[in-house]
């Protein structure tokens, strides 16, 4: 039975229920058959976290005390996308377009601040544009195929990793400690240390740390340049004690000898 905190791996596809399309998938020929297959999307099963909001909160609550298996969830469109808001329905000037050279028509999709919205409406130097999400106010209806929890530390971090969009090179993990190469240093301290901090609490890791490719390459060197030091210490040592058993064998030697001379100056002459 899934629980609050499990990861679990499973493909899914969501469509609008009034009219049946597919808005997302992690199934390939779904999306074709649908058309919206994208050369970009990477798809197969997804690794999620249950009660972590990596998908609409109706589908993540309906998971929780599920078997492995194939389900048909609805999710009223309070729960999915929300309800669309008239305050996010602006009034915009043209020339806030025309400084960038866009000319808006209607359907257009535009970012403005950061935020994407849709022009709903242009008239003379006015443009409505609308920022509510495209499924706001849509009841939705999801196909779920759970396929497995997953346990594996490994697996683990690097869904996390890439449900949060973190470009990553390696992950290492030895004894319960968690060290992963990024393609790029995070830019803010604070920011990698909260990404740290999630990433061991959803994980279950001891501890999390964040290296560049520069600096697992100069650790590398490092590590490198000791074995060698230590090798050359090895040799060194391993001469040593051949020089002191050689030492030791010829001592032997001539202690033989000065015995050998002693005994035949002790011998008897024979009349």
């Amino acid at each position: 039975m899934i629980r609050k905190g499990d990861f679990i791996e499973l493909d899914y596809t969501g469509r609008i229920k009034d009219d049946k399309i597919v808005f997302d998938t992690t199934v390939e020929q779904v999306a074709k058959d649908s058309h919206i297959h994208s050369s970009k999307y990477k798809y197969g099963p997804v690794i999620i976290c249950i009660g972590e909001k990596h998908l609409v909160k109706g589908l993540d609550d309906a998971l929780i005390g599920k078997n492995l298996g194939k389900y048909t969830v609805e999710v009223k469109a309070e729960h999915a996308f929300g309800k669309k808001s008239a305050e996010l329905l602006k009034l915009l000037p043209l020339k806030l377009f025309a400084k960038d050279n866009v000319k808006p028509f209607v359907g257009l999709e535009v970012n403005v601040d950061g935020m994407l919205g849709i022009v709903r409406s242009v008239s003379g130097g006015r443009i409505i544009v609308d920022f509510n999400h495209p499924l706001a106010s849509k009841d939705l209806v999801y196909e779920v195929d759970i396929k497995r929890v997953v346990t594996d530390p490994l697996e683990k971090t690097r869904a996390v990793l890439e449900l949060v969009g973190v470009p990553f090179e390696n992950i290492d993990i030895l004894d319960d400690k968690g060290i992963i190469t990024l393609k790029a240093a995070i830019p803010h301290e604070e920011i990698g240390k909260s990404l740290a901090e999630s990433v061991q609490k959803l994980t279950g890791l001891k501890s999390v740390e964040f290296k560049t490719k520069e600096e697992a390459k100069k650790e590398l060197k490092e590590e490198i340049k000791a074995e060698q030091k230590e090798e050359v210490k090895k040799e060194e040592r391993k001469g040593a004690k051949e020089e002191e058993v050689k030492k030791e064998e010829e001592e032997v030697k001539e202690e033989r000898k000065e015995k050998a001379k002693e005994a035949k100056k002790e011998k008897p002459k024979e009349n």
